[in-house]
């Protein structure tokens, strides 16, 4: 399955002297619903493309390429899930979005978390996925590698290839021209190697944030692929285990949910939407 129709028109903001890339929906005044969608990685705001169309018959859409990730500007402070927590809540009072749901697949699902505990009530609901949550941690390659292992060879490396790579995984869907060359742009030279560090946080934060998962009252939805050799689907049922309220479901994929799965995965999100 591919997508050759691009949608998504994306835009600068700055926001905290960063430039960050959003993306928004054409707006509906009929939905009474903001949607706040984080890009995963090493894709960007056009992983979205595929659900784009869906999502947008439910709430007034949002994507943005986190700091650090995508075509947004980083800063070293940001690039951990706690100090990202913090910054997307940032971002949805720059943009004016008052209690969006809040999507934060792969990297957002531990920051989407640590804003759930530090900032009750702010997000309507989250879905979430795909990204490392689990103490003791429980990863595939090669998130693995890069979390806990020498990355060092990373550094002199072009990050286009890394993206390439990651990319060539995804089983059946096939990005369009756009969002290829986006994914792989996103993180050229040192691109990739930079946006390491947040990862590195995981052993170092997860372990609080496990802690923290009990007081979350912000309704939660765990989606998870039922093959994900990455960020295998315990990690998934490790939070719904923990988060009181929560839900999860298990598409039938890989790593790359939003996009492989994407029918299946819009369907999980809307329908999480529609009840809150």
């Amino acid at each position: 399955m591919s997508n050759d129709l691009t949608t998504i028109r994306p835009e600068i903001r700055t926001i905290d002297g960063l430039a960050i890339r959003i993306a928004k929906g054409e707006r509906n005044l009929n939905l009474g619903a903001e949607a706040l969608l984080m890009s995963p990685w090493p894709e960007s705001l056009y992983a979205f493309e595929p659900t784009w169309a869906k999502l947008a018959k439910h709430a007034n859409l949002t994507a943005i390429d986190l700091p650090g990730f995508g075509h947004s500007e980083g800063r070293e402070a940001l690039m951990s899930p706690s100090a990202m927590g913090d910054f997307i809540v940032r971002i949805a009072d720059e943009l004016g979005l008052e209690t969006p749901h809040v999507v934060g697949p792969d990297v957002g699902t531990a920051a989407s978390l640590f804003a759930a505990v530090r900032h009750p009530g702010r997000f309507r609901s989250i879905v979430i996925g795909t990204g490392g949550a689990a103490v003791p941690l429980d990863l595939g390659e090669p998130l693995k590698g890069w979390v806990e292992g020498d990355i060092e060879p990373y550094r002199s490396m072009d990050g286009r290839d890394v993206a390439a790579a990651a990319v060539s995984t995804l089983e059946r869907y096939t990005p369009s021209d756009t969002a290829r060359e986006d994914y792989l742009s996103g993180y050229a030279g040192e691109r990739f190697y930079k946006s390491l560090s947040y990862v590195r946080q995981y052993p170092r934060e997860l372990p609080i944030l496990r802690d923290l998962l009990g007081s979350i009252r912000t309704p939660v939805k765990i989606i998870s692929g039922a093959h994900d050799q990455v960020v295998p689907p315990v990690n998934a049922t490790f939070l719904a285990d923990r988060i009181p309220g929560s839900e999860v479901a298990f598409i039938d994929a890989g790593h790359f949910i939003w996009e492989d799965g994407a029918d299946a995965y819009a369907a999980q999100v809307t329908a999480w939407w529609d009840r809150h």
